[in-house]
């Protein structure tokens, strides 16, 4: 039995999107040291907010600012931190409950091991140094066990629901906690800016309630209070890389075909009940749903059956633009594979077109194919394999 390849792939992408007015206060406000969240219909906050309700579908637009500190409602240890997450050290992924939030937020939980979290500790969020408005902005979370926050039922320190979903009781969550990332309250010189919600501290609220962004105090205990989500310079859009490390396995008809291939051999495979030859195979007829064992050689020459004009240079590929990908359906084969086609110019490629592939040295597959200078192949001999 052949041996079964693995390699290690990667795929990588940076994905741009526009944020609108609730995602894009939301970011903007954690650029200064400002987390927001969204009152549902029902009168529920939710943190991260989001533009619609999750229960009514209506659109919302009712931001109110939150704590910094909150409790974890659950947790897990994630003992070898990978490529791009929050912290290089081991950390706790955390779901917490921001003080007058009704709804989690996910990060990570700076920890020295796992016997230092549990359910019901309170924590608050260390911000990063520098901050662009992007949920990065907060660096982590990071224990605060005499963190101010709401009346809590039993050990877990779960803050009580009102009847409106409120918390009840307890000090200002807001109030003193605009930390710096060393667990400090900032000085005189904090700078506020035009942020209602940042810089405040005790003896800051005046006479008649505390200022839009801070909590005030109701019948039912802390309330988070209304923000206008406006900022200076607010942020509208972000690029954020998307990358996915794995590994591939093709399995053993593949595995074949790819050492065939380094052999400079095409090989498919034939279905034993419609007799149609695969390349590249897959282990099974597609249609008739049954293990492909037969290897049957096909090739090397081809027809092109369909093809397309690349006008867009890819990254990391040292091709000049325009160039055709094309469908080519290889002599023998039932099923048309994809390659580049070199050797003529883009322009002159058609569908009938006969090619044959090119080896580079050291090469495991063919760099290109090429025209064979034979006829074009006659449509009703391809059509089949459009």
């Amino acid at each position: 039995m052949s041996e079964v390849l693995t390699a290690p792939l990667v795929v990588e992408f940076p994905f741009t999107r526009s944020l609108g007015p609730v995602v894009g206060a939301f970011l903007t406000g954690l650029r200064e040291r400002t987390v927001l969240g969204v009152r549902a219909r029902d009168g529920r906050v939710v943190v991260p907010p989001v533009e619609y309700d999750p229960v009514t579908a209506d659109e919302l637009r009712d931001l109110v600012e939150v704590a910094p500190t909150g409790t974890v409602t659950t947790w897990a240890w994630n003992p070898s931190p990978r490529r791009g997450q929050p912290l290089a050290d081991p950390f706790a992924w955390v779901l917490v409950r921001l003080d007058g939030a009704d709804t989690a937020l996910l990060h990570a939980l700076a920890a020295p091991g796992p016997d230092a979290v549990r359910t019901g500790m309170r924590v608050r969020i260390r911000w990063a140094a520098e901050r662009t408005g992007a949920i990065t902005d907060i660096a982590c979370f990071e224990p605060a066990e005499g963190a101010a926050g709401g009346a809590t039922d039993g050990a877990a320190g779960v803050p009580r629901e009102g009847a409106n979903g409120s918390r009840r009781g307890g000090a200002n969550p807001l109030r003193g906690h605009n930390v710096d990332g060393r667990g400090g309250i900032p000085g005189e010189g904090d700078p506020g800016g035009g942020n209602p919600g940042r810089g405040i501290r005790e003896g800051d609220v005046p006479e008649g309630g505390a200022p839009e962004g801070g909590m005030r105090e109701a019948a039912g205990g802390p309330q988070p209070a209304p923000h206008s989500g406006q900022f200076d310079d607010p942020v509208t859009g972000i690029t954020a890389p998307a990358r996915l490390d794995y590994t591939y396995a093709p399995g053993r008809a593949q595995s074949r075909y790819i050492q065939a291939l380094a052999e400079r051999r095409t090989l498919g495979e034939r279905c034993p009940a419609c007799r149609k030859v695969y390349v590249p195979p897959r282990g099974a007829c597609p249609t008739c749903g049954v293990a492909t064992g037969e290897q049957v050689e096909v090739g090397p020459r081809g027809t092109v059956t369909t093809f397309c004009i690349v006008n867009i240079k890819a990254r990391n590929l040292d091709i000049e633009v325009p160039y055709v990908y094309a469908h080519i359906a290889l002599d023998g084969a039932d099923l048309a594979l994809h390659a580049r086609i070199g050797g003529i110019p883009y322009d002159q490629v058609r569908m009938g077109l006969r090619v044959e592939p090119v080896w580079t040295e050291g090469a495991r597959f063919p760099d290109h194919y090429r025209p064979t200078g034979e006829p074009d192949a006659d449509y009703d001999s391809y059509k089949e394999l459009i």
